[in-house]
């Protein structure tokens, strides 16, 4: 490959993967349509540059990036439009490689090889996904950004959800994304740096209707009991119960902890909804929000006190099951709306209370 010819696209992808509120580990697509020599012939190809399945932006390297022949990957169009299941859609990936290696490509490729710009993100920050997943979310994003930005329903990553960004895309040129119903974000430009600024932009401007519009305490009320400890004796707690909590979560394989306090984990376990929410999960990218057996979900264990109001020493939690638990950090953003159904259970609109939203 020329030298330097995806630098723009991996630097574009390791400033947006290093910002948590971007994307999570291993979420989300950047890509670059590129021409590139056929190794063989030495003749001009179109070739989109995609980073592949499981990869993470933060840390993308050349070979973690898909290399696709463009004009192969659109012209799998008649064979979806036939009936061909998504599933043997992505394994047709394979036979539209450019050159050798190269990473697996990722379910969401078409997102990226059917918009005619040059440059796409699709990334899944959490100030649109709390938009994504509101009862109200179509309305929410048209108050938000107007016609600049679009919405899409929920639709399972795919050729199929590819055409439908296409179409919007041709059916309002002056936009400048759209937001997926239950998913993310995704935008386009002509420039690296012009998607870049895009992606930017918009997740800012999301995160300031965010605040201006969300409730005070969008998880509810803090409660006495859940409130955090001081930090020496909530440092030397989690040390305790790490190694516990770690066994449960390897049951079925070797995992790694990760530990956090920030203020908004803090903030969210003390909250009265904490329980109720942690228990509902996220998906896993791919599948139907509505399915049960596709989410994560969290065990929140509550503290236990003394006579004195110290916490106490305790025999360990009863098992979870490893199917059904597992561990993780608060990152979604909430604006006290209702999920939209499949996306899961009520909470309270802005601007309405609790007894008004029932």
């Amino acid at each position: 490959m020329p030298d330097g010819a995806f630098d723009e696209l991996l630097g574009r992808s390791h400033r947006l993967g290093a910002d948590k509120r971007i994307t999570n580990f291993a979420g989300g697509n950047t890509s670059a349509k590129l021409v590139l020599p056929d190794p063989v012939t030495g003749a001009p190809v179109r070739v989109l540059a995609v980073k592949g399945s499981g990869g993470d932006l933060g840390t993308l390297t050349e070979s973690g990036l898909a290399l696709l022949e463009l004009d192969r990957v659109q012209a799998l169009e008649p064979r979806h439009a036939a009936g061909t299941h998504e599933d043997d859609i992505v394994a047709a990936y394979s036979a539209c490689r450019f050159g050798e290696g190269g990473a697996v490509p990722s379910i969401d490729t078409p997102l990226h090889a059917l918009v005619d710009l040059d440059h796409v993100d699709h990334l899944h920050p959490d100030s649109m996904i709390a938009l994504a997943t509101a009862t109200d979310g179509e309305h929410l994003v048209l108050e938000c950004f107007g016609s600049e930005v679009g919405w899409l329903p929920w639709r399972r990553p795919g050729f199929e959800l590819g055409l439908e960004v296409r179409d919007f895309r041709e059916a309002h040129p002056d936009a400048v994304g759209a937001v997926l119903g239950c998913h993310g974000m995704i935008c386009w430009a002509a420039t690296s740096d012009d998607c870049e600024a895009t992606s930017l932009r918009l997740i800012e401007r999301a995160e300031e209707f965010l605040r201006t519009r969300g409730e005070h305490e969008p998880f509810g009320a803090p409660v006495e009991a859940m409130l955090a400890l001081p930090d020496a004796p909530r440092a030397a707690e989690a040390a305790r119960l790490a190694p516990v909590v770690r066994g449960l979560a390897s049951t079925d394989q070797p995992r790694v902890a990760h530990f956090s306090d920030a203020p908004v984990v803090l903030e969210f376990l003390a909250s009265e909804s904490a329980a109720r929410l942690a228990h509902l999960g996220t998906k896993k990218e791919g599948l139907d929000p509505g399915d049960a057996h596709g989410r994560s979900c969290s065990l929140v264990m509550p503290r236990e006190q003394s006579t004195d109001g110290a916490p106490s020493a305790r025999s360990p939690p009863p098992r979870p099951s490893p199917a059904r638990f597992s561990l993780c950090a608060l990152r979604r953003a909430s604006i006290g709306r209702r999920p939209a159904e499949p996306c899961g259970p009520a909470v309270a609109p802005i601007g309405r209370s609790q007894t008004e939203a029932a």
